[in-house]
């Protein structure tokens, strides 16, 4: 890559889980990580990636340090990679725009709908963009699955149960990822990208039935323009298929479509290198093409669970009294 093609990149929540997915995305397009901003300082793993960057514990003074490098022109901020806690993102994207930074945040983009039109506000007021990292819909098995849906009939209604167990211990429910005015709550934190998928794939919600909530587990009912899911969502590992659990499996992912298994358990790790590569061609994905998620995870938190009625996930059948 020329010199001038060359991204300088700044990153929020450098601390956090995903947050290596980001560093290993930004060299894996060629691009520097100029400065980080966490308020832990357990960030060894930046060495591993942008040794050279310089880290902030305080947003006031990370905001000074990008001004500074924008005053300065050669070393400005290009992108501000946001991967800090979900109810701060809004606040994090603006921060990005003020100093002439697009922004490539983390999913949710935000936690309520009327926040994408006010982030739509700010963008046309900055001229900067806003990206989000809807990863799944790059992922090989999701990317068949579009295909076979746009080939198929046009008037087929596809039936689907979606099922995502992915085991969390106590300290899940010590940190923000266990409040919900933090979080958003389980389908929001674990499930808004497979809601985008769902839509991505299937088109626009019809229908949303919740039908339990609870801290750790989620489940509803979809009616999409293309397709009925049965949904459960789960930080509880005792919903695993036995046998998997035997072997010592924690995390289980299930598409059945009709009773054929869409396989997608792997092939993650290299989703957001491909989601930074579409961002940099100027192909990423903007604030509109979150709103359905947003909105899907927002009725899910604010209604009320009909419990077990109408048409609800299997799971449901085999657990709940």
């Amino acid at each position: 890559m020329l010199e001038d093609q060359i991204k300088n990149f700044g990153l929020i929540g450098a601390a956090g889980y995903i947050a290596p997915r980001h560093m290993k995305a930004i060299k894996g397009t060629g691009n520097h990580l100029v400065a980080a901003l966490d308020k832990f300082d357990s960030v060894g793993i930046i060495d591993s990636f942008f040794p050279e960057a310089d880290f902030f514990v305080e947003t006031e003074r990370y905001d000074r340090h990008l001004d500074k490098l924008r005053r300065q022109g050669d070393r400005k901020i290009d992108y501000v990679s946001i991967c800090s806690p979900n109810y701060l993102h809004d606040a994090h994207i603006r921060l990005a725009l003020r100093n002439d930074a697009d922004a490539i945040c983390e999913k949710p983009l935000v936690l309520n709908p009327w926040n994408v039109d006010a982030l739509q506000e700010i963008e046309s007021e900055t001229g900067r963009k806003i990206y989000n990292i809807l990863q799944l819909r790059l992922h090989p098995s999701i990317v068949a699955l579009k295909k076979k849906v746009e080939e198929g009939p046009a008037d087929k209604i596809y039936d689907l149960d979606l099922t995502y167990i992915t085991s969390r211990g106590h300290w899940y429910f010590m940190s923000w990822k266990g409040d919900v005015e933090k979080s958003g709550g389980v389908a929001t934190n674990i499930g808004v990208h497979f809601f985008d998928m769902i839509c991505h794939v299937f088109g626009k919600v019809k229908q949303n039935i919740v039908h339990v909530v609870e801290k750790n587990t989620a489940s509803g009912y979809l009616e999409t323009e293309k397709a009925r899911v049965r949904w459960f969502l789960s930080l509880d590992s005792k919903y695993i298929p036995e046998k998997l659990l035997e072997q010592g499996q924690r995390t289980y992912r299930s598409i059945n479509m009709e009773g054929e298994e869409i396989e997608f358990s792997g092939g993650f790790t290299d989703l957001h290198t491909e989601i930074y590569k579409k961002t940099l061609a100027g192909k990423g994905y903007g604030v509109e093409e979150a709103r359905n998620s947003i909105e899907i995870v927002h009725f899910i938190r604010n209604t009320k669970a009909v419990g077990l009625t109408g048409d609800y996930h299997p799971v449901l059948k085999k657990f709940w009294p």
